[in-house]
């Protein structure tokens, strides 16, 4: 007797097909070769700037001291430790971040999502009705996957050095017509990933003019999100010090989402949503207590310590390292790509560059380029012969980072985002020099390797 499948929802069916990052993540955790293969690819935080030393020490210090963190191997509440949300909101008063003084941010709510950033992002794509979300293109991929799979369109709109080209903007929105009502939400990464392009202030203040007169058009608010996943890791000495948008939000619908997973450790998954008080607040912390309480309390806690503490240390220990191979990637590059490559971003916050190569070199699955550095040509001389371990070198191709039905998906097929993050610096030279290679193999220009 057959029986069906268990049916699924439309997210379900979406989901039962892994996402691109899905299978990057599960492809480094099975088949990575530490010492042999070299990751340019997923996303990780190198692991020299995670303080581990500190973190056993914040550990310690908190379970010591129960009267100042209560029940910290308990259940929390599910807005977020009052400590950790005290300490966000010190840190930002301290270093005016994003010129915002106290009487603004006095004006917020600070929420503690349930797992990281992400899953406060998750909690927008369950809490709001599905519709069109405009973002930046290249799209940030991970997070724009799992709004398509929640039944969210994008309207993908091309970034410049600047950030979202808000003159395309104000045009995309204008030849939606009466979709127009179809708007839900909009969705900024401040320091883009995959391009690593910072937003300035200036595209900043008129993103928030254009859709604050959107809102009043369609007499309802449209929430900006402002993902700042990054910000905290601006380290290039000339730019900019980002501005917030509550700066200039005169109908309180702009949101930022920052986390500590860049610049203290991925592991304490601590991710932080800041905005005006409301329903959809509400709403966000309700998500946070249905899917689990609260985050762990014991690491808000911890996280809490080292604000407190030692934060702006670990700041500038983060930025120092990140600038000086940001430096040496990008010499690299230059020098062993330069002739190949017609335009790069980013190496000025973060950990990415973004590159775009000549016509003819591709960078999707299954290119030549993919399957050299893959060691999937089937050539024995390129792929090693059984037993022998060639590296190989993994990347995120563009293909993942354009919208496919965005202006922007012909170039992403010759476009690759690689991180020097998470590799030491030797080791990021020799996956250049083995992208050098990969070229050649495509140009035809050196024969096997």
């Amino acid at each position: 007797m057959r029986l069906d499948e268990i049916p699924l929802s439309g997210y379900g069916y979406a989901s039962s097909t892994p996402s691109p990052v899905n299978r990057m993540m599960t492809d480094f955790a099975l088949e990575f070769r530490d010492g042999i293969d070299i990751n340019l690819g997923v996303g990780y935080v190198n692991e020299r700037t995670i303080p581990k030393e500190l973190i056993e020490e914040a550990q310690r210090e908190v379970l010591a001291h129960p009267e100042e963190y209560r029940m910290a191997l308990n259940y929390g509440g599910s807005k977020g430790s009052v400590n950790l949300i005290e300490s966000i909101r010190r840190y930002h008063l301290d270093n005016r971040i994003g010129g915002m003084d106290e009487e603004i941010l006095g004006s917020k709510d600070i929420i503690i999502g349930p797992n990281g950033a992400t899953s406060l992002l998750d909690g927008v794509s369950q809490l709001l009705k599905p519709g069109i979300v405009i973002t930046t293109d290249p799209i940030y991929y991970i997070y724009c996957n799992l709004l398509e799979r929640a039944g969210f369109h994008l309207l993908a709109v091309p970034e410049d050095e600047y950030g979202i080209r808000t003159d395309m903007l104000s045009k995309s929105i204008e030849k939606l017509g009466e979709a127009r009502q179809d708007i839900r939400f909009v969705y900024i990464v401040t320091v883009n990933n995959p391009t690593g392009t910072i937003l300035s202030n200036g595209r900043r203040r008129e993103l928030v003019r254009i859709v604050t007169e959107l809102s009043r058009n369609l007499f309802r608010k449209i929430p900006i999100i402002f993902d700042k996943a990054y910000e905290d890791m601006v380290h290039d000495p000339l730019a900019e010090a980002p501005e917030s948008g509550f700066l200039y939000d005169d109908l309180e619908i702009v949101y930022e989402v920052g986390t500590l997973s860049k610049v203290l450790a991925p592991a304490l998954r601590i991710g932080y949503m800041t905005g005006a008080p409301g329903a959809f607040m509400r709403a966000m912390v309700q998500r946070t207590n249905d899917v689990g309480f609260s985050a762990p309390l014991i690491t808000q806690e911890i996280a809490s310590y080292i604000m407190d503490h030692r934060i702006d240390d670990q700041i500038k220990k983060v930025r120092t390292g990140y600038l000086e191979r940001a430096v040496a990637v990008r010499r690299w590059i230059d020098e062993k790509l330069g002739d190949v490559i017609v335009d790069i971003r980013g190496g000025r916050a973060g950990f990415y560059y973004y590159l775009t190569f000549e016509e003819g070199i591709m960078t999707e699955e299954g290119s030549p380029l993919h399957r050299f550095l893959s060691r999937t040509t089937g050539d024995p001389a390129i792929d090693g012969a059984p037993g022998e371990k060639k590296p190989r070198v993994s990347y995120l191709p563009g293909e993942f980072c354009v919208h496919p039905e965005g202006d922007m998906a012909e170039v992403g097929r010759r476009q690759m985002r690689l991180s020097y993050g998470f590799e030491e610096p030797d080791r990021i030279e020799d996956a250049i020099e083995y992208l050098r290679e990969g070229v050649d193999y495509v140009k035809g220009d050196s024969g096997t390797v």
